[in-house]
C-alpha cells in the first residue's frame, strides 16, 4: 500500500522555550509546505530568532514536537539539523574571508569533491562554478571572499546551502544590508531555489518584500503564533495590526519644526559638481545613494572618525576640523552608526554605562564617577525614550534590536548634541520600534536639533526628511525637497549617477 505524502514537509507542534524571567515561545505551531517560500514576521522579541535557532539546532526546545515529512525527529545540535537538510543563513554571514569562494562553498564537506585525504582543487572549482551559475552568477570560484560585495557573499552562502542538498533554508534578514538592485538579485536566487524544490523560511522586517516573494506568512507576537495566511489574502496593514496588536495610523509620522540657524555646512566635498551639504537647526536632511556612494564615509568624516581630505566644515558659523570623535562630540556632534552592535554599543557593558559613556568626563569628580548623577541621567533617558529594560544593570546585549537602538540614541540625548547623524537608524528593527524612532526624531527637531539621516529605505527617507541630497561616487549630485518628491525620481538619479 502506497504511503500518503504528508501535507507538510516540516511541522513544529506546541513548541515551548523559556529563558530566565521570560517565555520566548509559548506553545507555537509552525508548518512548512514542500517547496514554498514562507515569511516569518513579528516585532523584536516576538520569538522569530528563537524559532530559527531551535530549527537550526542552536537551541533546544523545552517541550513540543518536530516532524519532518510526517516522522518525529530530534534536533539537539547544529549537526543534527544539517543532517536533516536544514541550513540557516544568518544576518551576520558566516563565511571565512581569507578563503576563496570554492573553499567556502564546500567547507566542512570537502569529501564530496575529493576524498578525506586528498582535496581535488580543480573539481571543487568546477562544482562551485556550476552551483553559482544556477543563480546566474559569474563569480570566480577562486576569488577571495574578503573582496566580494555583501550581495555576492550572500550568493556564496546560498550556493553553500545548495551544495549540502538542503531541504529547508532558513534566511534571517537576508536583504538588510542590500541595495534595491541587489535585493532583486537575491529574489531571483530564491526563486531558483524554489524551482529546485527547496523550502525557504524568509525572516524580514521589510513587509513590502514579503508581499513580493513569499507564498505564505506566519505572524508571531509575544512568543505566540498569531496567524498563518496565504500572502495573497493579507495586506500589509493587517500584517502590522497582527504583529503589534494595535493600529498604527501612519507609518511615517513626520512633524515639521521651525527651521533655525545654520548648524553645519560641508563644502569642497568633491573636485567637480560642487553642491555643499547644509543642515539647519530643527531640520531633518536625508542622504540617499547606492551602497558605496560615500554616504557613511562623509558622515564619519563629519564625526571625526575618518580623516578630512578636501572637505571643509563649518559648524555654527566657525570653521572646524574634527580629528577624532572626541573633538566632534565637544563641538556638539553625535553619531548613531550603521552597525549599532559593533560601533554603537559595548554589548557586555550595562545599559547604565552605555547611556553615559559620552559624559564620563563630566561625571568624573576627580576621584571617582558621581554614580548618583550617572543613574539620574541614564534613568531619564530610559523614561523619555521608553526603553524596555529589567534594570539599569542589565547588559546591552540582552535587549531587542529596537531597544538597543534607543540606548544608542539616548547617550547622545544625554550629551545635549546640537547635530545628530543617524546612519541606517531603523535597519533590522520591527515596525513598532521604527514608529517610536520616528517619533523620537520628531521630538529632537522640535528641540532645535539638526538631523542628518542616512537610509537605504527611500520611502522612509522621503517621508521623514525636509530635504534630500543624493550622493554618487563620493560627491553630492542633486538636492530634492522631502515629502513631495517621487521615489522614482530619486531612484533614477541614483541609478544614473546624475540629476
Amino acid at each position: 500500500m502506497e504511503t500518503q505524502k504528508s501535507e507538510y514537509l516540516l511541522s513544529m507542534r506546541g513548541i515551548v522555550k523559556d529563558f530566565p524571567g521570560v517565555r520566548a515561545l509559548d506553545s507555537v505551531d509552525f508548518n512548512l509546505r514542500h517547496g514554498e517560500i514562507h515569511g516569518l514576521v513579528g516585532e523584536n522579541g516576538a520569538g522569530k530568532s528563537t524559532l530559527l535557532k531551535i530549527l537550526s539546532g542552536a537551541l533546544r526546545a523545552d517541550s513540543g514536537d518536530i516532524l519532518l515529512e510526517g516522522n518525529p525527529v530530534s534536533i539537539n545540535n547544529p549537526r543534527q539539523s544539517r543532517e536533516l537538510g536544514i541550513v540557516v543563513i544568518y544576518q551576520e554571514l558566516s563565511l571565512i574571508p581569507y578563503l576563496d569562494v570554492a573553499r567556502n562553498i564546500f567547507l566542512g564537506h570537502e569529501a564530496e569533491v575529493g576524498s578525506h585525504f586528498v582535496l581535488h582543487r580543480q573539481k571543487m572549482c568546477q562544482e562551485a562554478s556550476k552551483l553559482l551559475k544556477e543563480f546566474c552568477s559569474d563569480l570566480d570560484p577562486q576569488s577571495l571572499v574578503a573582496e566580494l560585495s555583501v550581495a555576492e557573499k550572500q550568493l556564496v552562502e546560498i550556493a553553500r546551502a545548495l551544495s549540502q542538498q538542503s531541504k529547508i533554508l532558513l534566511m534571517d534578514e537576508p536583504s538588510a544590508p542590500l541595495s534595491e538592485r541587489e535585493v532583486e538579485q537575491l529574489f531571483n536566487a530564491i526563486r531558483t531555489l524554489k524551482k529546485q524544490g527547496v523550502t525557504i523560511v524568509y525572516v524580514s522586517h521589510r513587509l513590502e518584500e514579503l508581499a513580493k516573494i513569499t507564498d505564505r506568512i506566519s505572524i508571531l507576537r509575544d512568543g505566540r503564533m498569531v496567524e498563518t495566511r496565504d500572502t495573497q489574502s493579507i495586506d500589509i496593514e493587517e500584517i502590522i495590526r497582527l504583529m503589534v496588536g494595535r493600529e498604527i495610523s501612519e507609518h511615517y509620522p513626520k512633524e515639521h519644526a521651525i527651521r533655525g540657524e545654520r548648524l553645519l555646512e560641508v563644502s569642497n566635498i568633491a573636485e567637480h559638481g560642487e553642491i555643499p551639504l547644509q543642515i539647519n537647526a530643527g531640520e531633518v536632511v536625508g542622504l540617499a545613494g547606492l551602497v558605496g556612494a560615500g554616504r557613511t564615509e562623509l558622515a564619519r568624516s563629519i564625526f571625526g572618525a575618518n580623516p578630512l581630505r578636501r572637505q571643509r566644515l563649518s559648524f555654527l558659523g566657525k570653521s572646524i576640523q574634527p580629528n577624532s570623535p572626541a573633538e566632534a562630540i565637544n563641538y556638539g556632534i553625535g553619531m548613531v552608526p550603521e552597525d549599532r552592535k559593533e560601533q554603537g554599543l559595548i554589548l557586555q557593558m550595562t545599559i547604565l554605562d552605555n547611556l553615559t559613556i559620552p559624559m564620563l568626563s563630566e561625571l568624573f569628580n576627580g576621584l571617582s564617577i558621581n554614580r548618583h548623577r550617572q543613574r539620574e541621567i541614564a534613568q531619564a533617558q530610559v523614561d523619555q525614550l521608553k526603553i524596555h529594560i529589567t534594570s539599569l544593570e542589565q547588559q546591552a546585549l540582552l535587549l531587542s534590536g529596537g531597544n538597543q537602538q534607543k540606548v544608542v540614541l539616548g547617550k547622545w540625548l544625554a550629551k545635549n548634541c546640537r547635530l545628530l547623524i543617524l546612519d541606517e537608524p531603523t535597519r533590522g528593527i520591527d515596525i513598532g520600534a521604527k514608529f517610536e524612532i520616528y517619533k523620537i526624531i520628531n521630538d529632537l527637531v522640535k528641540k532645535g536639533i539638526g538631523i542628518l539621516l542616512i537610509s537605504s529605505d527611500l520611502q522612509e527617507l522621503i517621508a521623514m526628511s525636509d530635504r534630500i541630497y543624493v550622493m554618487s561616487d563620493g560627491c553630492i549630485i542633486a538636492e530634492y525637497p522631502g515629502g513631495s518628491t517621487e521615489q522614482e525620481t530619486i531612484l533614477n538619479c541614483i541609478s544614473r549617477g546624475e540629476k
